[in-house]
Formats: structure tokens, C-alpha cells, sequence
């Protein structure tokens, strides 16, 4: 059986395997239970390489050893080798999420935050902006500036929104009520919408007919986006660290939701 090139390319990507290691597994799936000369004139894989490649993928779990003369090999199942990269694949992700979370505290984590002040401190302030995009990057970024205010905190969004992200809004009110930073948020939407909000996140919303996204920290910093795209990798945000543009923003706001 011919092995096509296009199912080569691809699980080599999947399975995070080098060419002859993908070229052998498929081999073994093909044939059941094989020879190293099997699998090498099926795979077109040197016989010199193969032995290499077959001890290889029986380390890594994709194949196993029959008992018996002459030696013979055998394919594991694909959903059990799917399986196990999946778990392998949660396991380094709690530990790499648990040495970032670790990280703050360090001598590493300070240098860096010095470095980042060494950057920043010959920008005027008010020049400070940026560009965000996606929509997973943006709300990390509010996320930031949200946990760094200390006394008002301004809330522009649809209700629908707030609800997709109920666990990250949820958090971050939480951390602001402990805290005693006002929250003034103001919703376009629904009635039905609304209403779960101010239930969820045991706070009453003003309800605005303005289709906005835009979030003020402490009458100094804004983040707002700039488009309302589905895709939430084109959606973008922009930054900026303000105090003339963030008090403006808020005075226009408190205006807008005097009147309702």
C-alpha cells in the first residue's frame, strides 16, 4: 500500500513526529504486525533506519514489541496514542502555567518589571498607547488594568458580552468590590440581558442605547475597541495612558448616564 505524502505532511504535524518516524507508524498501521524489512519497504525507509526509528516510537508509546522470532512490531491504536498526547499534553500545561504563576516574587519576575520601568520612565505618559489584537489578548490586557485600579473603574459593553465572559468579569468585580473601587457600568442589550447581569454580578447597570466597548481605570488609562468583529482573532483594542483622554471619556460618560 502506497503512503500518501499529503497523510505524511499532515500527521507528522499532528503527532509532533519527524518524517521517518511518521513514515514507519503508518507502515505499522498498515501492515498490523510487521518485520523491520516489512515496515522498511512499505514505509521506503532504509532497513539501516529503520531499527533506529522502530525503538524510537516504541519509546514514545506508538508501537510495541511481539514476542517471538523473528522480531516483529506492532502499531498502537490511534485513538490510544491520541489519548495520551492529549493528557501529556494538559500535564505540561498545568506545569507551565504553575511556574508562571510561580514567577511573580522572583529575582527573575523583578528584573524584569525594572527593566520594563527602565523602558517606560523616559516616555511622557501621555504619549503611551498601543494596539491589541484578538479578543483572548485584549481582555488579559483589561484584566491587568483592572486589578491595578484603586478607586474607579468604568464599564462600557453589551450585556451579551458580559455574559460570554462572566467568569472573567466575575473575578475581576469580585477583586474590585473587596477592594472598594467604585464600578459604573452601563450595558447595551436586552432587558432580559441586563437583567442576568445585575444578577450575576450582583450589581444595577445603567441601560445605553450606544453600541461601545470601552473600559476607563481610575480616570487615567483607557482600553476600548475599535471594531465589533466575530472573529475574535480580528477584534481589536486599542490602549492608551492618558489622564486627559480618560478624564474626558469618564465626564462624558457620567453625562450619558446622569440622564437615564
Amino acid at each position: 500500500m502506497m503512503i500518501k505524502a499529503e497523510l505524511v505532511k499532515k500527521i507528522k504535524g499532528y503527532f509532533n513526529l519527524n518524517i521517518y518516524e511518521t513514515k514507519v507508524w503508518l507502515a505499522l498501521l498498515t501492515k498490523g504486525v510487521s518485520s523491520v524489512g516489512e515496515v522498511s519497504e512499505v514505509s521506503g525507509v532504509p532497513r539501516s533506519r529503520t531499527y533506529d526509528v522502530l525503538e524510537s516510537l516504541e519509546k514514545m508509546g506508538f508501537a510495541i514489541t511481539k514476542l517471538g522470532k523473528p522480531v516483529k512490531y506492532v502499531a498502537v491504536k490511534p485513538a490510544i496514542i491520541i489519548e495520551k498526547l492529549k493528557n501529556n499534553a494538559v500535564k505540561e500545561a498545568d506545569e507551565k502555567v504553575k511556574v508562571l504563576t510561580n514567577l511573580r516574587g522572583t529575582d527573575e519576575y523583578n528584573e524584569l518589571e525594572q527593566l520594563h520601568k527602565t523602558g517606560i520612565e523616559p516616555v511622557k505618559h501621555d504619549d503611551l498607547s498601543s494596539s491589541i489584537k484578538g479578543r483572548s489578548n485584549i481582555y488579559s490586557y483589561l484584566k491587568e488594568i483592572m486589578e491595578n485600579s484603586s478607586k474607579e473603574v468604568i464599564i462600557c459593553n453589551s450585556a451579551s458580552e458580559i455574559l460570554k465572559k462572566m467568569k472573567v468579569f466575575s473575578q475581576m468585580f469580585d477583586r474590585l468590590k473587596r477592594s472598594r473601587v467604585v464600578i459604573k457600568l452601563a450595558l447595551n442589550g436586552s432587558d432580559v440581558e441586563i437583567r442576568e447581569v445585575a444578577t450575576a454580578l450582583k450589581i444595577k447597570p445603567v441601560k445605553v442605547s450606544i453600541d461601545a466597548k470601552f473600559f476607563v481605570s481610575d480616570r487615567s488609562e483607557v482600553l476600548f475597541s475599535v471594531n465589533n468583529s466575530d472573529d475574535d482573532e480580528q477584534e481589536v483594542g486599542v490602549w492608551i495612558n492618558s489622564e486627559f483622554f480618560a478624564s474626558t471619556l469618564a465626564n462624558m460618560f457620567d453625562m450619558m448616564t446622569m440622564r437615564r
